[in-house]
C-alpha cells in the first residue's frame, strides 16, 4: 500500500498554489455564533476565482504536470461542476490542452463557463459513471492525462491547504466541520489537522441523500436518493484513498437533510451577505441540526463553494420565506358582494402585510353557492405578525386560515 499523503506534500502544494489561487479570508461570524452557541469561524472558498475550493488541486496537479520532464499532451477530467472549472482554468494558464467530459444533463451556464476557460468540452451520457468511462476511455486513446477529482494524492493535497491557513488565521481552532462527496477536501484538511493539531476534532458532512462516505467508512447501510441541493456532493461512490484517510483521522461523520442545507444556504446569504452552493453550506447545516455536539467550541467551517443556479437559489428563498412565516397563504371566506375583496384588501394593509397574489375561487368550494373563497398570498414580517394580520381579519368578520 502506497503511504498516505503527508503534511509536506501539502506544504509543497502551498507552495506551489502561492500567488496562484485566492488566499481566503477565514473570519468569525458573531452573529452566527450566536445562533448555534458555538464560535464559528468562516472560511470563504467562495470567493476563488472559479468560485471553489476545486482550484486548488487542480492548481497543484497541474503545475506538476507543467514542470514535468515530458508534459503530456494534455489533460482530461470528468466533472459537471467546480472540478471542470479548476482544471480548465489553471490548464489554460499553464498552457495545457484541456478535455473535460460532462454528462449530457449539465446545465448550460457550467458548460458555458468551462468552455469560458478554454477546454473542450465534450457531452456523454445521462450519468456521472457514463461520463466518467468515457473520460477514461478518451484518455488512454489520446494519451491524456486524467485528473480524478478527488482520489488523487496531487489533488487531496492541493484541498489540505484550506486547512493550513486556517489554523495560520486561527490557531485556536479546536473543531473542524467539513462537507464530504468524494473526501478530497476533508481527506487533505484532516491530514493537515493531525499533524499540526492532534487534539482537534474533526467532523465530516454529507448529505442523507448521498451517504456514501458514511457507509463507506462507518459500515452502515443508508439508502441514497437520486437528487439533491448539494449536487457538489453528491457521489455514489467515495475514493479509496480519501477513505483510507478519513477512516484513520476523522472522528466522525454526520447526516444532514435538504431543509437544514436549505436553511444554512439562506441564512448565509441574509447575515453573512456571501452566496453558497448547498454543499458549501452542509457545515453549517450540522452545526443547526447538531447543535449540542458544538456547543461552546471553537469550529472552523469551510465554505466550499458558491456556484448555485440562480433558479434553485430563487426556490430556496422562497421555501425559507415560507418556513418562516414571511410568505404565507391564507383562504378568507365570504359572501360573493361588490366592495368584499376590498375590504379583505384593507383588512390586511391595515396590519401592515403585503398582498403578493389574490385568487378568487367560486367553483372548488363546498361553501354556499353565494360564498366565496378568496385565497391571498402575503408577504410578512414573520410568524408572530402572520398571526396578528389572521386575528384582524377574523375580527372584521371573516372566516380566515393559513393554507398549507
Amino acid at each position: 500500500m502506497r503511504a498516505m499523503v503527508s503534511l509536506q506534500d501539502i506544504e509543497a502544494a502551498a507552495g506551489r498554489l502561492q500567488g496562484q489561487v485566492l488566499r481566503t479570508p477565514c473570519v468569525e461570524s458573531r452573529t452566527l455564533s450566536d445562533i448555534v452557541g458555538a464560535q464559528v469561524f468562516l472560511k470563504f472558498e467562495n470567493l476563488q476565482f472559479t468560485a471553489s475550493f476545486k482550484e486548488r488541486g487542480a492548481c497543484n496537479i497541474m503545475a506538476q504536470l507543467a514542470a514535468a520532464d515530458v508534459p503530456p499532451r494534455g489533460v482530461i477530467a470528468m466533472s459537471a461542476g467546480n472540478h471542470a472549472q479548476g482544471v480548465a482554468y489553471h490548464a489554460q494558464r499553464l498552457g495545457i490542452a484541456a478535455t473535460i467530459v460532462m454528462p449530457r444533463f449539465t446545465p448550460g451556464v457550467k458548460i458555458e463557463r468551462t468552455r469560458g476557460f478554454g477546454a473542450n468540452v465534450v457531452l456523454f451520457g445521462d450519468s456521472l459513471e457514463a461520463a466518467r468511462a468515457h473520460a477514461y476511455e478518451l484518455a488512454q486513446r489520446e494519451g491524456l492525462a486524467f485528473v480524478h477529482p478527488y482520489d488523487d494524492d496531487a489533488i487531496i493535497a492541493g484541498q489540505g491547504t484550506v486547512a493550513l491557513e486556517m489554523l495560520q488565521d486561527v490557531p485556536d481552532l479546536d473543531t473542524l466541520v467539513v462537507s464530504v462527496g468524494g473526501g478530497g477536501l476533508l481527506a487533505g484538511m484532516a491530514v493537515v489537522a493531525r499533524s499540526q493539531r492532534p487534539g482537534l476534532h474533526i467532523v465530516g458532512v454529507q448529505t442523507a441523500r448521498f451517504p456514501a462516505m458514511v457507509n463507506a467508512v462507518k459500515g452502515t447501510q443508508h439508502v441514497a436518493g437520486t437528487s439533491t441541493i448539494a449536487e457538489g456532493i453528491a457521489v455514489g461512490t467515495p475514493g479509496e484513498r480519501t477513505r483510507e484517510i478519513i477512516a484513520a483521522m476523522v472522528d466522525d461523520l454526520l447526516l444532514v437533510d435538504e431543509g437544514d442545507i436549505e436553511q444554512s444556504v439562506l441564512m448565509l446569504l441574509e447575515i453573512e451577505k456571501t452566496l453558497v452552493e448547498g454543499a458549501g453550506a452542509a457545515g453549517l447545516a450540522a452545526l443547526l441540526r447538531h447543535p449540542e455536539r458544538f456547543r461552546g467550541r471553537k469550529v472552523g467551517l469551510v465554505l466550499s463553494g458558491g456556484n448555485i443556479d440562480p433558479l434553485l437559489l430563487a426556490a430556496i428563498i422562497e421555501r425559507g420565506m415560507v418556513r418562516a412565516g414571511r410568505l404565507a397563504r391564507l383562504t378568507v371566506s365570504a359572501r360573493d358582494v361588490p366592495g368584499m375583496l376590498a375590504r379583505i384588501t384593507a383588512t390586511v394593509a391595515e396590519a401592515g402585510a403585503n398582498v403578493d397574489e389574490v385568487h378568487h375561487q367560486r367553483a372548488f368550494t363546498l361553501l354556499a353557492a353565494q360564498n366565496v373563497d378568496i385565497e391571498l398570498v402575503l408577504q410578512t414580517r414573520g410568524r408572530a405578525h402572520l398571526a396578528s394580520v389572521i386575528e384582524a381579519l377574523r375580527n372584521a368578520g371573516f372566516e380566515a386560515q393559513e393554507k398549507h
